[in-house]
This record gives C-alpha cells, structure tokens and sequence, in this order.
C-alpha cells in the first residue's frame, strides 16, 4: 500500500467519523421525539436499499452477495447490529452525545478481550494490561460510588459490548466471506429485525423531521460508503486508530448544539480509554507482523 493511498485512507475515515457524528447528532434529536424502534427501522430500511444497490452493481450481483458460507452468522451479525444502534441511540436520549460516547470508545477492548474466547486468539499481557487501564478509564467517567450511580450509564457499555460482539463476527465470517457478503447481510437482516417492532412503534411524523429522518438515512448510507472506501485504499491497521475522532466530533456536536456539559471525570476516563485502545491495536499490529 502506498503512502499516497494510505494518507488517503486516512482522511476518508475522519470523514467518516465526522458524519457518522452528524448521524449520531440526528438520531438523538428524532429519537427525543419518536419511538427509538420507528427511527432505528426506517433507517434499516434504506440502509437495506443502498446494499441492495451496492451490490447488485458488484460483478456476479445480487447472486453473489447472498451466497455466504455462514449465513445463519450473517443474520445473527446484522440483528446484532440493530440491537446494538437501538441501544445507542437510547442512551443518546437518556444520557447525552458526550457521555454516550466517552464510554462507548471501550469496544475495541472489549473486542480485544472476547477474541481469545470468541476467535481463539492469543492476547498477551501487554493487552490484557491494556485492557484492564481501558476499563479503569470507564470507572472514571461512570464513576461508581462518587454519587449516585444512575442505572442509565449502564447502556452505552451495553451498547459497546454488542458492537464488540458484532465486531467478532464479522472477523470471524471474513475468513471465508467477502466483505461485500457481510455488508449486504448486514443490512437486510437488520431491517428485516427491525420491521416487526418498528411497525408496531409507529408514530405520526412532521415533515421537518421527515426531512431530518431522510438526512439520516442519507448520512448513513454516506457513512457507510466512505468506510468502505477508507478499508479499500488503506490498511485497517493504519486508519482504524483515527475512527477515536468520532468522540470528538459527537461530543462537539453534544455541546454546541444540544448544551450537554463536558465534566472533567469524563474528559479523564474517555482520555485513559482512547489510549488504551491504541496501544491495544498499536500491539495487534505489531503481533499480526510478528
């Protein structure tokens, strides 16, 4: 891989990052408003629309995008998905962007810690020590014992924990599978998942937020696009340490448009966190080399 390209890679994934922060931003105001179900459905709906046409312009088509040598995986990974996205915006309207996210950024050492149970791979002390700080981090912002503990804080780390279980999977189909195969999947299974409870949480939209919700969609087949093109021109490895900018750019857009506040413990903990999690993928680099 080229310098060139790998630079490239990496200006894709902080765009990616920062519209998947605008997306966050929009679920959080539409699902302050409607049923988290309705909104996290019609999104699958168009999700499972743009990999219907992503794919159907791939050589071999549609043909080729179901054929997958673990389909009852695939459903479990796209269901996994749409459980973890409804969980997450839930904690988007319970706690906030900022808060949200600050403990969020502990899934990769979640992935970290399930790939030895999950995938059988080894995980040495380096990263269990890794790990074990990352966590520490998560104590910081949640703060158990300090105050109150509110039961709510529990979500986003709910919310990781099924995206690390998402990720496991998807690492695990890719040994046979093509990334286009678990992508199409990804988005007919959610959608399909969807459908039953979305359709009984339906609600009377305006046509403001109808106008907000088809931005949404928008945002997130964009999204999607651009991280598929950021994995295309770059090694994962080079570019994954900057999707940390995605708590960035959704706490920026916590504090400036919606007035959350940015306390120091959160700041601290989410600090410890992201440093956790590069050196944990700093050290499956170097392994993977190795």
């Amino acid at each position: 891989m080229t310098e060139q390209n790998t630079r490239l890679g990496i200006w894709l994934m902080i765009a990616t990052t920062l519209v998947f922060a605008l997306q966050d931003g929009i679920s959080r105001h539409l699902a302050g408003e409607y049923n988290v179900l309705m909104v996290v459905m019609i999104r699958f709906w168009f999700l499972a629309i743009f990999v219907t046409a992503v794919a159907a312009r791939k050589a071999g088509g549609l043909r080729n995008a179901v054929r997958s040598h673990h389909p009852v995986l695939q459903i479990t990974r796209g269901v996994l998905l749409a459980a973890e996205v409804c969980v997450m915006v839930l904690a988007f309207v319970m706690l906030g962007l900022v808060e949200s996210h600050a403990v969020f950024t502990c899934y990769p050492l979640l992935v970290a810690a399930l790939s030895g149970p999950v995938l059988g791979e080894r995980v040495g002390w380096r990263r269990w020590t890794a790990i074990a700080t990352g966590f520490v981090g998560v104590l910081i912002i949640l703060q158990p014992g300090l105050r109150v503990f509110s039961p709510a804080a529990l979500v986003p780390l709910l919310s990781a924990f099924l995206f690390a279980l998402y990720g496991l999977l998807t690492r695990y189909v890719s040994r046979r599978d093509a990334a286009s195969v678990s992508f199409f999947w990804t988005g007919i299974a959610g959608a399909v998942a969807m459908t039953p409870p979305g359709l009984w949480a339906w609600e009377p939209m305006t046509r403001a937020d109808w106008g907000w919700m088809g931005l949404l969609c928008c945002t997130a087949a964009f999204a999607h696009w651009l991280l598929i093109r950021a994995y295309e021109v770059a090694e994962a490895s080079a570019v994954q340490p900057f999707a940390y900018l995605q708590l960035v750019f959704a706490s920026a857009i916590g504090i400036f448009v919606f007035g959350e506040t940015l306390h120091l413990n959160v700041a601290v903990g989410a600090a410890v966190v992201v440093c956790a999690g590069l050196f944990t993928l700093w050290r499956q680099r170097v392994s993977a080399r190795a």
